[in-house]
């Protein structure tokens, strides 16, 4: 029983002991660095300026941050489609971002889409995920046509 008050007794001095000692550390305060004079540094234009060294300030003397973007969604999508950014989309502007997946089902370069050549993709997966060339698709062949899903990168925070 003796052992058991005993540990106690040494634990609660173990927490006030630490205790004390987390207070005295909060209390320092780090060394403060010798500044140059205000006089060295030249005033800025604007007064928005703060004084080197000046611990008296408030956070409301602070100036104001910049105003964020107001953009919402739609705009953003505009001006991804607007290219040359003068505020209207032409026809050629919308269908830029196409081009590069056009070309790569117009086999055959015509600039014209045929069903046969639009459809050649899927036939081609189709032929790929058919291992066994009977023309048609089991479970386990039909699992290996399902997309490739890419990890959303993680948060550098």
């Amino acid at each position: 029983m003796g052992r058991f008050v005993a540990g106690a007794v040494a634990s609660l001095l173990l927490v006030t002991g630490g205790l004390f000692w987390w207070q005295i550390r909060a209390e320092k305060k780090p060394p403060v660095l010798a500044v140059a004079s205000q006089s060295a540094f030249p005033a800025a234009e604007d007064d928005l300026a703060l004084p080197v060294g000046d611990e008296s300030l408030t956070g409301d003397d602070l100036p104001a941050p910049p105003a964020a973007s107001t953009k919402d969604k739609e705009a953003k999508r505009f001006d991804r489609y607007d290219r040359n950014r003068d505020g209207i989309i032409t026809r050629d502007e919308l269908m830029g971002s196409r081009v590069k997946a056009f070309k790569k089902l117009d086999k055959d370069g015509n600039n014209l889409l045929s069903f046969e050549e639009w459809a050649v993709a899927t036939s081609d997966r189709f032929g790929g995920a058919d291992a066994n060339g009977d023309g048609k698709l089991s479970r386990a062949e039909f699992a290996t046509t399902a997309p490739k899903r890419t990890a959303k990168p993680k948060c550098k925070c």
